[in-house]
């Protein structure tokens, strides 16, 4: 079973506290990189096509058929359950099947098929077409400045390391001006953060998102997951897998003075009820444990 996450919310600000890692590079070492590639996907309960594809590319392995189409599936079906399932549970709304292939668009967004534009923001979500319950649920909880965290986003050098830094959906949309508008009036905070995801589910749906592994200089690969980019590195010596490192948006969210540690922060103490909903938004990819400490 993986551990917990735990958080505790007090007056001197959030304390995140992280599972011990999985020691993934002690579980590959020396094996065939086959083998290791075979294995990392089946070390996580989630995004196993983005490891399985991430994997095999940093190992010099070759990409097989369907590898790029599941990873495509593997981010559609992430957004999904977040916007027809998860999110829903946490405000309170009734959950939803996911639609079926074909009338995706429509579910999601109504009969437009697309997102609002940054003008059409307000009208969508009190429309009740789609998701934009799930939108306007969000919205309606924070104001200006509330669970935000602005950090420099990721680069392909900052994404192989630990740390804090804005790796999240938004960085395949940096100039989507949907988001931009969003930011300006609310700042990086819950609303900016899911509508991002629902940007990404269009880009899923039109095509336009095509996920592959990146071979960048100095051997980094990095991946597209539901959640941001992950990054990988690794070195073969005599058909054995000799170093094997990896970053994942979970990393880089709960880095001291991460995103996490940030929108936490950003939450006014009157509204900690909303903690949850802020973490579920963020998604740790773990489950959480609150506490509140006696100085709260």
């Amino acid at each position: 079973m993986t551990a917990a996450l735990h958080i505790a919310l007090g007056a001197a600000g959030p304390r995140i506290v992280p599972p011990a890692p999985v020691p993934v590079e002690a579980l590959l070492l020396n094996r065939r990189p086959e083998e290791a590639a075979a294995l990392l996907p089946r070390l996580f309960g989630l995004c196993r096509a983005a490891q399985s594809l991430g994997a095999r590319a940093v190992l010099g392995l070759p990409v097989r058929p369907g590898d790029r189409a599941a990873l495509a599936d593997e981010i559609l079906r992430e957004h999904l359950m977040r916007f027809f399932v998860f999110w829903p549970r946490r405000l309170g709304l009734p959950p939803a099947p996911l639609p079926a292939q074909g009338r995706m668009a429509e579910a999601v967004f109504g009969p437009a098929g697309g997102c609002p534009g940054p003008g059409a923001l307000s009208d969508w979500l009190a429309s009740g077409l789609g998701v934009a319950p799930v939108l306007a649920g969000i919205a309606a909880r924070f104001g200006p400045g509330e669970a935000v965290a602005d950090l420099p986003e990721s680069t392909a050098e900052s994404l192989a390391g630990g740390a804090a830094q804005e790796n999240s959906p938004w960085l395949r949309h940096r100039d989507n001006p949907l988001l931009a508008g969003i930011e300006a009036r609310l700042g990086r905070g819950p609303l900016w953060r899911a509508a991002a995801r629902l940007v990404d589910l269009e880009a899923c749906l039109t095509g336009a998102l095509a996920p592959g592994a990146e071979l960048r200089p100095g051997g980094t690969v990095l991946v597209p997951t539901a959640r941001g980019l992950c990054a990988l590195s690794a070195r073969v010596c005599e058909g054995r897998v000799s170093s094997f490192r990896r970053w994942t948006p979970t990393d880089h969210l709960l880095a001291p003075g991460g995103v996490l540690e940030r929108s936490l922060a950003s939450l006014p103490r009157a509204r900690g009820a909303l903690a949850p909903l802020v973490v579920d938004i963020l998604d740790p990819c773990l489950p959480v444990q609150f506490e509140e400490t006696a100085d709260a």
